[in-house]
């Protein structure tokens, strides 16, 4: 009897998305890779700067609106890890600001994938020029995102110890009233690059 696939057929390689969105200038970053994780996080954020820290020089401090998803909580030691590295390396103030549970649509980046997800709808995705393709032909506030691919693979990522946790911990500044949603991390190295 022959077989028919009910979802999309199996791939060998799939792609992770990963947005920023400038909410005061409207600018897009897409970045995809092979895996979702802390150190995929840590990296996108890393190449979204260097796309745009020219056009922001002035910029000191970064506010960051997330869900609340098991990868990127306030309470996830391996993104929590990967943030303070990028405040470190980037030299800017990161404030996290975390939508409460189930209140992720929220978040206007979320309207962003339904845009993403219009260009793409009914194509195969079958190679990485096919997925940049549909990416550069959306728009958002009338601009074509910006669009990068991490190239590397993410194995298992290294787990964060209670000692490591305990500077950690020192490094963040949480909100009085909103602990687990509102997280402030200043830089070791305030000049940035």
């Amino acid at each position: 009897m022959p077989q028919a696939l009910d979802h999309d057929p199996p791939s060998e390689h799939k792609l992770v998305p990963f947005g920023v969105l400038i909410l005061r200038t409207g600018l897009l970053t897409l970045v995809f890779g092979k895996k979702e994780c802390s150190d995929f996080w840590g990296d996108c954020l890393r190449t979204w700067w260097m796309s745009v820290r020219s056009r922001h020089r002035g910029i000191r401090r970064l506010v960051i609106y997330l869900d609340n998803g098991p990868k990127n909580s306030g309470v996830t030691r391996k993104f929590l890890r990967r943030i303070i590295e990028f405040s470190d390396w980037s030299g800017l103030e990161i404030r996290l600001v975390y939508y409460p549970p189930y209140h992720s649509k929220y978040n206007p980046i979320e309207r962003c994938w339904s845009s993403l997800q219009q260009k793409w709808n009914g194509t195969l995705l079958t190679c990485w020029q096919v997925v940049k393709s549909c990416a550069l032909r959306m728009t958002w506030k009338g601009e074509s995102p910006e669009v990068h691919r991490i190239a590397k693979g993410y194995g298992n990522e290294q787990d964060v110890s209670q000692s490591e946790m305990k500077i950690i911990n020192a490094r963040l500044l949480r909100s009085d009233s909103l602990p687990k949603y509102d997280i402030l991390i200043k830089p070791n190295c305030p000049r940035g690059r």
